[in-house]
């Protein structure tokens, strides 16, 4: 057994907040002495891991207590994340160093800012807290999903991609002939347009009948993501035309006001 301040000593975890975690429920000692110490097990100090491995994938409190709580809590699939964001973390800051490295050798006119981009790190975190389910969006993809042939979730990532292809069309359409002057006619592309308005309509009603009801403070945060850069930037993209998913994420953000 272990009193709280040998624990706040071997882990950095303040006593304080080792109090706190005892009084919301989310960490409880194994026992408490006569006098009221604190004492903690293995067990009490194994769970204390997966709380701060969960806390640097940026999970709040209360999820972290439902999660780590619940009898399908999975050890080995918080490691496995916990890994890769580590290792996402590491390539930042090596990047950091390397720029800074560059900046001493170079000076400071030597202008570049793409070391100091998280979007990855922030999207698979995203994607992390996700996969717990602790969201009833989730839940009710769960729900959803429940039954469905791999060739049916291929059918339904198809079908989406098609909107955003629709997307890339319409914008296309407004910007004209994109012939010679083409990168100035797309920027002309009209968000607001009541073609680019009722295919946010089509792909809100998309995503609420084949994943989770897509309310317009779900549809606003997507479209955030969608434009953010990564892997989602990347494909729909590649299905619409470079700029397709800054303009998805316009039009969304117009139809949401």
């Amino acid at each position: 057994m272990m009193t709280v301040n040998e624990v706040s000593k071997l882990t950095g975890v303040s006593i304080r907040t080792l109090q706190y975690y005892d009084k919301i429920g989310l960490l409880h000692p194994a026992e408490y002495t006569e006098a009221g110490y604190r004492l903690y097990d293995d067990a009490a100090l194994e769970t204390l891991q997966q709380i701060l491995l969960f806390r640097e994938l940026e999970f709040p409190l209360k999820d972290i207590k439902k999660i780590v709580g619940s009898p399908d809590f999975d050890r080995s699939k918080a490691l496995e994340q916990q890994i890769e964001l580590l290792t996402l973390k590491k390539e930042h800051l090596e990047n950091l160093i390397n720029l800074a490295k560059g900046l001493k050798l170079r000076g400071v006119r030597h202008l570049k800012f793409d070391a100091f981009d998280t979007r990855k790190i922030d999207e698979y975190a995203a994607q992390a807290k996700a996969s717990w389910g602790t969201t009833p969006a989730y839940k009710e993809f769960e729900e959803k999903s429940k039954g469905r042939t791999r060739e049916d979730d291929q059918n339904i990532a198809q079908g989406l991609m098609d909107i955003f292809a629709e997307f890339g069309a319409i914008r296309g359409a407004e910007a004209g002939t994109l012939k010679g002057a083409e990168l100035d006619a797309v920027k002309s592309a009209d968000p607001a347009s009541a073609e680019a308005q009722a295919l946010v309509k089509k792909l809100q009603d998309y995503i609420t009948q084949h994943f989770y009801n897509c309310t317009n403070e779900i549809l606003s945060g997507l479209g955030k993501m969608y434009a953010g850069g990564g892997d989602f930037t990347k494909n729909i993209d590649s299905y619409g035309g470079e700029g397709t998913a800054e303009f998805v994420h316009q039009a969304i953000e117009i139809y949401c006001k």
